[in-house]
């Protein structure tokens, strides 16, 4: 179809959607290829460039001395068809032709609108771009197009699929479908889209795909079975479909033979606004496909243009078109005289060419412009980028020497160069530019197909995705309008495996994709808050993972309390200790002047209850929270109180001894070398040494505080740690060589007269002494936690208690329940009456 002009553009549409190959022998006569399969819609694309230019010539801003005319071919679909017709708008048609000695005008066409397919376009680019003639596609959306060292002169009105491909990952993160199959043609559009999803898809970390197709070009019957067959056994509910529609009619007959629904499909732009697949049969297979649609535009004026076209206006140019007339006897079912003798024998009706095309809703349909709109804003842009050209100023142009480009001898290379930075807005109110890759600013609608009460089906938008400067890609998705082919009215479930909930991490399956993984309860210590997390993360060194694993809880802390029961009992005897030896102090100063009280030096013996006193209140401090000054103080304390308290006990040993000895002739001299002042020297001696030994240990090494996470994994320990082992080893060990020695001495003492037998009762009391603390040592270093400090207070505690009740008990005895024994006398006399 062609119509002449000052300057031409060319057009490449698929007005026929098949082609037959002839059978080449060698003998045969070369035949031409043949176009089958009339396509309305691809007429109608090709019809939109005649408008536009129509509208451009008429109009008196845009080009108002230059006439465009243009020159539309036919690809039928097919590589070879349109690569010829590319070559034939780039080199003119033969009979435009003209034999003379120097070549000159302009060139055959100065731009070119298509091809709509990718693969056509890379081949047709591939050549046509080495003359640097502008190619503006407005259907090809492979992002190998977008390859500027490859295309230079390729630019398009429609995104590039690394863009729709984007989109699609948006819509799978939307609807949480992290396990999708893919199915792409075989072509240049699908394999690039496979290649391109594939690898965005792993980028995105928003799932996997868990199959990849090929779809096959003809009917394969045994391969789209075994598509099929891959498409019933995978557990993904989603499927995306990159391919041309004569693929999805072909691929759609398998699946209603093996009635295979419950899928939920997402088309490409290439299949989103085909009819043939909205029929009422294929509907409970695809109802609620959502798809990626081209950007839904408005031409103003285009219904009235697409009236027009007859074949029998004598001022139409289209007159004899054999394209015109091929769209009339499709869409009447008529033939053109002269008619086939097969159609007349077939009662076949004659095309009188004032059919009332009135009638044809769905070709008049304006509603709905999509490709069209593309094919519009192209021809526009070849048309504004020649108007920049047009209207540039002498010396102020972007070629050598700053001038300008002229009608006479206009070269597509310059027209290249405002291409590139043109920049207008349609009547739509799109704006319309291409970026360094020569793509146009993308923006896609999205659709569902719905399945209507009535078994009608409606086409709806349901959101947007686009790409502004400003806010980078953004998805717009109207949930409530989308229709869902299923039971539940809801988004399908499509993953591989389910969520790992909040307490669980991610274990990936071996030679399984990554959305395939086990969901691994976190180890103890550690927890993770989230779902679907790939490690789990360590709790605080204060913090212990919850039972459910999801969050951390403070640990507990455990230490000897004054609350809890063991604490409480050890407190109670405690207390009545320093009380029992604050009441036996009480009566030995009320009888002091008693026999029984100053035998053995009564002096001693209050030093002894008031040590014991200490002894009982020191066990205090090793219950309650662990604090510095009780951690440095608790074994001070404690020394220095059974050091005093056992070295009474040794002086006391010592004077029954020197008594004893004095009592003999010649020993006189012994007593006066070991009276109350060296009785109470030595016992501040003794203790000094235990004070040194505390004051060293204090100094070098002190205990301190100390949480202890080893016991136990949930609870933090709070304990004394004792700073210097040897400091703490050397203080019991002398409190132990005191005993021992006191031990002896008694021992030794304890076959003398009965009216010294205080011997034996300090012998008894040491051996009680003696025997708490060898039994200390292994159960103390048994012990963990507080029960080690419970062992130390129970040892301090039971050795207090044998030593008050071993000591004084019998004496206590004698003062209060039997008085008349607490005389000289008595006290004297008892060796006789035993």
């Amino acid at each position: 179809m062609h119509k002449p002009g000052d300057v031409i553009l060319g057009g490449l549409f698929e007005v026929h959607y098949t082609s037959v190959f002839p059978e080449l022998t060698f003998t045969s006569e070369p035949t031409q290829l043949s176009c089958q399969g009339f396509d309305p819609p691809g007429f109608r694309h090709a019809m939109t460039m005649a408008f536009a230019i129509e509208e451009i010539n008429r109009s008196a801003d845009l080009l108002p001395n230059v006439t465009l005319g243009y020159s539309l071919y036919d690809n039928c679909a097919t590589l070879v068809i349109g690569f010829s017709a590319a070559l034939s708008l780039a080199s003119g048609r033969e009979e435009d032709s003209l034999l003379q000695e120097a070549c000159v005008g302009p060139p055959p066409v100065l731009g070119i609108v298509g091809d709509s397919i990718s693969t056509n376009s890379i081949a047709t680019s591939d050549v046509i771009g080495l003359f640097k003639l502008p190619i503006v596609s407005y259907f090809a959306t492979c992002s190998c197009l977008s390859d500027r060292r490859r295309f230079p002169s390729f630019f398009r009105t429609i995104p590039s699929d690394a863009f729709q491909v984007r989109a699609m990952i948006q819509i799978l993160q939307h609807f949480g479908w992290t396990w999708a199959g893919l199915l792409v043609s075989d072509d240049d559009y699908g394999l690039h889209v496979s290649r391109s999803f594939q690898s965005d898809l792993a980028a995105s970390g928003g799932g996997c795909l868990a199959y990849t197709e090929i779809l096959p070009w003809g009917d394969d019957p045994v391969e789209l079975g075994r598509i099929v067959e891959v498409m019933k056994t995978s557990t993904a509910r989603v499927i995306i479909v990159f391919a041309h529609r004569i693929h999805m009619i072909q691929l759609m007959k398998e699946v209603v033979s093996q009635n295979m629904t419950g899928l939920q499909w997402m088309a490409s732009e290439a299949w989103t606004s085909a009819a043939v697949l909205q029929s009422p049969d294929l509907m409970p297979y695809l109802g609620g496909t959502l798809g990626i649609a081209i950007r839904r535009g408005e031409i103003p004026g285009l219904r009235d243009f697409l009236l027009h076209i007859r074949p029998d206006r004598e001022d139409n140019t289209n007159n004899g078109n054999s394209m015109v007339r091929q769209f009339w006897e499709h869409t009447f079912q008529c033939r053109f005289a002269p008619a086939s003798a097969a159609w007349m024998e077939a009662a076949g009706a004659l095309c009188t060419g004032d059919e009332d095309i009135e009638n044809m809703a769905e070709f008049l349909d304006v509603s709905n412009l999509r490709p069209e709109y593309n094919i519009y804003k192209a021809v526009y842009a070849l048309a504004c980028a020649l108007d920049d050209l047009l209207r540039c100023e002498p010396g102020g142009g972007p070629f050598s020497g700053h001038s300008c480009a002229a009608v006479q001898s206009l070269q597509p290379w310059q027209l290249m160069n405002y291409l590139e930075k043109v920049n207008f807005t349609t009547p739509f109110g799109d704006e319309v530019s291409f970026d360094e890759n020569g793509d146009a600013l993308p923006i896609y609608d999205i659709m569902n197909w719905q399945w209507l009460p009535d078994g009608g089906t409606k086409v709806q938008r349901v959101g947007e995705v686009k790409k502004s400067a400003t806010k980078g890609e953004e998805l717009t998705l109207h949930d409530e309008k989308i229709f869902w082919n299923f039971e539940s009215k809801q988004p399908p479930r499509s993953v591989c495996s389910e969520s790992c909930p909040p307490g669980t991490r991610m274990a990936r399956k071996k030679g399984e994709p990554v959305c395939c993984f086990d969901c691994v309860p976190c180890s103890e210590g550690e927890f993770t808050n989230e779902t679907d997390s790939m490690e789990c993360s360590s709790c605080p060194e204060d913090f212990w993972s919850s039972p459910q694993s999801d969050h951390c809880d403070q640990k507990k802390t455990e230490f000897l309390s004054y609350h809890e029961p063991l604490g409480i009992c050890l407190t109670t005897t405690s207390l009545l200790g320093t009380i029992f030896s604050a009441v036996v102090l009480g009566i030995f100063i009320h009888h002091r002047s008693t026999p029984i009280v100053r035998a053995n030096n009564s002096e001693l013996s209050f030093l002894l209850l008031v040590s014991l006193k200490l002894c009982f209140l020191c066990s205090l401090l090793f219950i309650g929270r662990p604090r510095a000054w009780t951690c440095q103080l608790r074994h001070a304390a404690f020394g220095i109180s059974f050091v005093l308290c056992v070295s009474c006990i040794l002086v006391k040993t010592m004077v029954v001894l020197t008594v004893f000895k004095a009592s003999k002739p010649g020993g006189g001299a012994t007593l006066k070398w070991f009276g109350s002042v060296q009785q109470r020297g030595t016992v501040l001696v003794l203790t000094s040494v235990q004070a040194a030994i505390c004051t060293a240990w204090l100094v070098s090494a002190s205990p301190a505080p100390y949480k202890n996470i080893q016991y136990h994994n949930d609870k933090i320990v709070y304990e004394c740690v004792v700073g210097s082992t040897i400091g703490f080893a050397v203080l019991l060990g002398y409190i132990g060589l005191l005993a021992v020695l006191s031990c002896l001495l008694a021992f030794l003492a304890r076959n003398l007269p009965d009216n010294f037998n205080e011997a034996k009762l300090i012998t008894f009391s040491m051996l009680i002494f003696c025997a708490v603390w060898v039994a200390f040592v292994p159960a103390y270093v048994n012990s963990p936690g507080k029960y080690a400090d419970a062992v130390e207070v129970f040892a301090i505690l039971a050795s207090s208690f044998g030593l008050l009740v071993a000591l004084f008990g019998p004496k206590c005895y004698i003062i209060l329940l039997r008085p008349e024994m607490n005389t000289k006398k008595s006290i004297m006399s008892r060796g006789h009456t035993n």
